[in-house]
């Protein structure tokens, strides 16, 4: 009885050290495997996250690596690593770009110390991308001149969005456009003056089949076209007063340059002809003769003025 209780103690013992090389490398307790995995995925973006491992005065990194349907279903064995955590100390991973297509993945994290690595921990239910939560998109509703326009937040390239607008009156009829991508302004309709129009938008991503809530409506109003009446009324006045003052002005240039240049001189009456000049010649001629005959000697002057 002795014997068996001394062969006992000594397996017990012989196990006893025989496990402390494997719950011990250089005085450190073997690395506890990340715990809690979970995937957060909004509009397509998708993140894999769980609790850090603490070590007191040590950093702590994390390697990643997923299992599409395919390598789940026939080759168990192969498991590939993130592009994105290669490795990361943040208890968190961004696995979008690894997931590629619409089917499940198995996803899993363990943490490494220097040389020291734990389990695998493996999120237990898998991942499919068709789950993520799609948001309304965020919208800029503005007005160029007549011209309504919307600017659709840039979601990625699997994004395209169905946008709803119409007139705010009563029994207004709702029109629907799709536009492809986002980040660009996109005319919508050329509004009336003075009317008011609303704007709602929804994301479709056709890779999963599924789209996002209405945003809330965005309403922008239109002023009237007063000032471009005025403006209207103002230049055709200035046409019609061109029209009358211009040619006046030219006509009274006209007198005044003909004025100055060729005046027009009036003739006093004794200065005016009103005979012929051949026989205003011949009366002329008369009288010298009738003058020369009637002229008196010297003596006769002389006599005359005694």
């Amino acid at each position: 009885m002795m014997v068996l209780e001394e062969i006992l103690a000594s397996l017990i013992m012989w196990l006893f050290y025989a496990l402390i090389p494997c719950l011990l490398i250089d005085g450190v307790a073997i690395l506890p495997a990340p715990q809690n995995l979970s995937v957060q995925s909004t509009n397509m973006k998708h993140l894999l996250m769980w609790s850090p491992v603490i070590v007191p005065e040590e950093v702590i990194h994390y390697s990643v690596e997923y299992q599409g349907e395919y390598e789940s279903l026939y080759m168990s064995h192969i498991w590939i690593p993130s592009s994105c955590c290669l490795p990361t100390q943040d208890p968190e991973c961004d696995i979008t770009d690894d997931i590629t297509a619409t089917v499940p993945y198995n996803l899993r994290v363990r943490a490494i110390l220097g040389s020291q690595t734990s389990s695998w921990s493996t999120l237990k239910h898998p991942f499919n991308r068709n789950s993520t939560i799609l948001t309304p998109p965020a919208m800029e509703v503005t007005k160029d001149g007549f011209h309504l326009v919307i600017n659709l937040e840039d979601l990625g390239p699997q994004f395209e969005f169905l946008v709803a607008y119409w007139r705010k009156k009563p029994g207004a009829k709702e029109h629907v456009k799709m536009v492809r991508s986002g980040g660009s302004p996109v005319h919508l309709e050329t509004m009336e003056p003075g009317a008011a129009y609303c704007v709602k938008a929804q994301t479709f991503v056709k890779a999963i089949g599924r789209h996002s809530a209405f945003s809330q409506a965005e309403c922008v109003k239109v002023q009237e076209e007063t000032l471009p009446l005025a403006l209207a009324l103002f230049a055709f006045v200035g046409f019609m007063l061109i029209l009358v003052v211009v040619p006046l002005s030219i006509w009274k240039m006209g007198r005044l340059l003909r004025y100055s240049c060729c005046p027009v001189v009036v003739l006093p009456d004794t200065l005016k002809i009103t005979n012929s000049p051949q026989k205003l010649i011949s009366c002329k001629r008369e009288e010298v003769e009738t003058c020369a005959t009637t002229m008196l000697s010297s003596e006769e002057l002389f006599r005359a003025w005694i």
